[in-house]
């Protein structure tokens, strides 16, 4: 959504994602299950990904920032 300067992304769907991890990743989801911390792989990794964007908020923030810029520098180049 999208008033004026202010943009906020907001959803209340979850869509499955694929992903292929090796043993090491696994285990680490195993883990979590194990511990109590969450109930299957799914919310562990869902867990996980909330967790690391909490705490790299910021760099995410420059990410988005940086990767807006290229495409506007995309947007003004020459035509292929």
């Amino acid at each position: 959504m999208r008033l004026g300067d202010v943009e906020a992304l907001f959803t209340h769907v979850a869509a499955p994602v694929m992903t292929r991890l090796r043993q090491p990743e696994r285990q680490v989801l195993d883990t979590l299950v194990d511990a109590g911390v969450a109930r299957s792989r799914s919310d562990a990794l869902a867990w996980s990904v909330r967790l690391v964007g909490e705490h790299a908020d910021e760099w995410l923030g420059q990410l988005r920032d940086a990767m807006s810029e290229v495409d506007k520098l995309r947007g003004q180049g020459p035509a292929l």
